[in-house]
């Protein structure tokens, strides 16, 4: 019933080697500069490119994507190379090794800047260093993981007046 966002896929690479995984625990934490929290499990083969490297791709599919989304993260980096196995379309991101997903309408490059509940929650903090979002495909719609198999699709957008510009 508590679900902090959308869907994504998160990039990794270690030793020159991409992974990629689905992830749904993560959440805007900061504004400028753009920082976002997310718990990658130690029991994953991301998690430990993640620590390591310091760096990653918060890739944001779109619903047409879903059903490769789920297989992404139903098998394990450390013994498929998804990239190979899904047909994942790349290219080199600015700042960071790991790569932006084509297939994906947004892509994030990010740091690592605080680990400090990484030992207790698996929880990293990112900073955006680099932003990358396709403009024929803005207005993507995004899936909303609920548990055992079941998703949203986002829905209709509607615009209230607000204080803030």
């Amino acid at each position: 019933m508590i679900e902090p966002g959308p869907v994504v896929l998160l990039a990794t690479s270690q030793r020159g080697i991409p992974n990629v995984m689905a992830m749904s625990w993560h959440m805007m934490v900061e504004f400028t500069p753009p920082q976002i929290a997310c718990i990658v499990s130690n029991r994953n083969h991301s998690f430990a490119a993640l620590k390591r490297t310091k760096e990653c791709v918060i890739a944001i599919p779109p619903a047409e994507f879903a059903k490769t989304v789920v297989a992404i993260g139903n098998c394990s980096g450390a013994d498929t190379d998804k990239f190979a196995r899904f047909g994942l379309a790349t290219r080199a991101a600015r700042h960071v090794a790991p790569p932006l997903l084509l297939d994906c309408f947004a892509n994030l490059e990010c740091r690592v800047v605080d680990t400090r509940m990484v030992s207790a929650y698996c929880m990293f903090v990112l900073e955006v260093v680099h932003a990358w979002i396709d403009p024929q495909r803005r207005d993507a719609r995004t899936i909303h993981h609920q548990g055992w198999g079941r998703f949203a699709v986002d829905g209709q957008h509607i615009r209230l007046r607000s204080g803030k510009a």
